[in-house]
């Protein structure tokens, strides 16, 4: 074989070589995250944490109320148990004036019978029923009735409580999986895309200064300056301050400088003033976001608000259709 028919072979050898090499695909041992990627998963999360934790706080507020009723039907329940013993008292001081001197069996049952129940059934069976006192006798029906009405809401009340309880148990153990989530994922990038991911959508302190100067009238004003006194705090799930806050609990904490009492929801703070049109908005107006309502934020002025965001970045200046709008409320 000649020299040039041997170096032409090792070429087409060569070639094919690398041409079946080139088909090999390249896969490294783990891809790195695409940072869109990975920034579109951590707002979900931190959105779906921040969905359970206003479920949270409106459970937190049912929880209260149901706690405050049963207390309420207790108090009646213990007064009317107590008047009912009156009665039942009565009644027997009664028997024992008519039967004074006898051993009727029937009588040391009346006044022996211990539930409320069986002594009404005691008395329901003496022969002498008739020559009792007639009202004394139905003022105890009567009041049986009551107490048995105000136990069954009591029941019912604890049954709700302990439903209530145990959805605030689920709530916090959604919020705290998500958040674990959002922490795992932002582990895997590298330092500087991670504070990328993180400062995304922060405000900077010229832009809180480009609406520090907005005329603000009335009591709205002590609830602008409180929102914008917060600027760079922490955000917190279920904080309402002092130096952490939610979404809400921001809101509620602003409004109380200004003496309107808020509850601790955005959703609940959407029903708690008159509503108001984008076009008209005033600062101290609340801004509220997403359908359901999830996220409320304060109009400072400008096209601006300031809100508890999540947990990378806290309270912040942003504009006000960074999140899908639903309306806004004027407390006070």
């Amino acid at each position: 074989m000649s020299n040039t028919r041997v170096r032409l072979t090792s070429v087409l050898a060569g070639c094919a070589l690398a041409a079946t090499i080139g088909l090999i695909p390249s896969s490294p041992a783990q891809a790195e995250p695409e940072i869109k990627n990975v920034q579109a998963r951590v707002d979900t999360l931190y959105h779906e944490a921040e969905q359970a934790s206003e479920r949270y706080n409106d459970a937190k507020i049912e929880l209260d109320e149901l706690q405050a009723d049963l207390k309420a039907l207790r108090s009646d329940e213990n007064r009317v148990d107590k008047s009912l013993d009156v009665v039942r008292n009565q009644a027997r001081d009664a028997i024992l004036r008519q039967y004074a001197g006898t051993s009727l069996s029937a009588v040391g049952e009346v006044l022996s019978a211990g539930e409320p129940g069986e002594f009404l059934e005691q008395v329901s069976t003496m022969s002498s029923y008739q020559r009792l006192q007639q009202g004394l006798f139905e003022n105890y029906r009567t009041g049986l009735k009551a107490l048995s009405i105000r136990q069954d809401a009591t029941r019912k009340r604890l049954a709700q409580v302990a439903e209530t309880e145990a959805q605030l148990a689920e709530e916090k153990a959604t919020i705290e999986a998500k958040l674990a989530d959002a922490k795992e994922l932002l582990g895997r990038l590298k330092e500087e895309e991670r504070r990328e991911v993180l400062s995304r959508g922060t405000a900077d302190r010229s832009s809180v200064a480009e609406v520090a100067d907005v005329p603000v009238s009335g009591r709205a004003s002590a609830a602008v300056a409180y929102v914008m006194a917060q600027v760079g705090d922490a955000y917190v799930y279920g904080a309402a301050g002092p130096s952490a806050f939610d979404c809400s609990g921001l809101t509620m904490m602003a409004w109380a400088a200004a003496g309107v009492a808020l509850p601790h929801s955005s959703s609940a703070q959407y029903g708690s003033g008159t509503r108001v049109a984008a076009s008209a908005l005033r600062p101290g107006d609340l801004v509220f976001y997403y359908s359901p309502i999830s996220h409320v934020g304060m109009y400072i002025g400008n096209g601006m608000i300031v809100h508890a965001a999540n947990p990378s970045t806290g309270v912040q200046v942003t504009g006000l259709y960074s999140m899908p709008y639903v309306g806004a409320v004027r407390p006070g």
